[in-house]
């Protein structure tokens, strides 16, 4: 990482705790809709589910390990995830199968957002390798979106 100062530093790890919360809570988000799934689609969408929220869970350890190399420390607790997620909490149980994909769709968007304010604060920084990984979780989290926005389309 070029030496840009302590606020270019900042600013990617402010950038990557928001993302690293966006993951968690959009993990617990697809689970809970994976464990509430209900309806002809079940098997299917249990499944597609399940695997989206693998992935999701696997990619937090590196996002929060590029925070820890580069000096800064990472979210400590379920309030910490909840004071940076710019994913909304969903408690209802009984929605429809379209309405959960629908719904999941957008929260993988929101993420890919977040992935590119990651990626431009890291190639402000000189921080090539957050801006490498960066390429990666785009394609992840833009992969499950259009999955999800190839079920409901009409």
């Amino acid at each position: 990482m070029a030496d840009t100062g302590d606020n270019s530093k900042k600013g990617v790890n402010e950038a990557l705790n928001k993302l690293l919360a966006d993951h968690y809570a959009l993990f617990l988000k697809t689970k809970n809709f994976h464990w509430h799934m209900q309806g002809p689609r079940f098997r299917d969408l249990h499944l597609l589910f399940d695997e989206q929220a693998q992935e999701i869970i696997a990619q937090t350890d590196g996002i929060a390990e590029r925070v820890r190399k580069n000096g800064g420390t990472t979210l400590t607790s379920i309030g910490s995830i909840a004071q940076h997620t710019q994913i909304d909490d969903q408690d209802k149980v009984g929605l429809d199968a379209d309405a959960m994909v629908r719904e999941l769709r957008d929260d993988n968007r929101t993420l890919v957002d977040q992935i590119r304010a990651v990626k431009a604060e890291a190639e402000k920084a000189g921080d090539n390798a957050t801006d490498g990984l960066s390429d990666d979780w785009t394609d992840m989290a833009e992969e499950r979106a259009w999955f999800l926005d190839s079920i409901i389309a009409k």
